[in-house]
């Protein structure tokens, strides 16, 4: 046998191959980057300005429901798209069926500064009607134009 022939030990390789990791990342990146506008999307209203206090970063996003400049209603609470409604009573049944899950978020109003103030008192009572215990308006204050 021969004796002269020793094999060498290899050691193991301590290193971590942080490849993977970049490309995951990259595609996770490029997934948030388009995902982005989605999610933030909004309905155009002008809305009229006054000051007023903002609500506090401790409560829960609000449960908004907008009236645009042609009347239109659309319910959202922040997480969930847009829905839009056909009138006053499905606004409301919609706002309802967000309290049924969540009944200490608060409620706001965003109307268009174009509508008649009728639509906004409107939504409000019938708001007030299916047992909603406040509502409130959601204005620009003067210093953001």
């Amino acid at each position: 046998m021969n004796q002269g022939y020793q094999r060498k030990r290899r050691r193991p390789v301590a290193e971590i191959n942080v490849v993977p990791y970049i490309d995951v990342m990259l595609v996770l990146l490029i997934i948030f980057m388009v995902t982005a506008p989605i999610v933030s999307q909004g309905v155009k209203v002008d809305l009229p300005q006054a000051s007023a206090e903002p609500l506090s970063a401790d409560s829960k996003p609000p449960i908004i429901v907008s009236i645009d400049a042609d009347g239109a209603y659309y319910v959202t609470d922040g997480a969930s798209p847009i829905k839009a409604a056909t009138d006053v009573q499905d606004a409301t049944a919609q706002v309802v069926a967000f309290l049924n899950v969540e009944p200490d978020r608060p409620v706001v109003v965003k109307g268009d500064r174009a509508i008649p103030y009728e639509k906004v008192i409107q939504l409000m009572a019938t708001l007030k009607k299916a047992g909603l215990p406040s509502v409130g308006l959601m204005t620009d204050s003067p210093e953001d134009n």
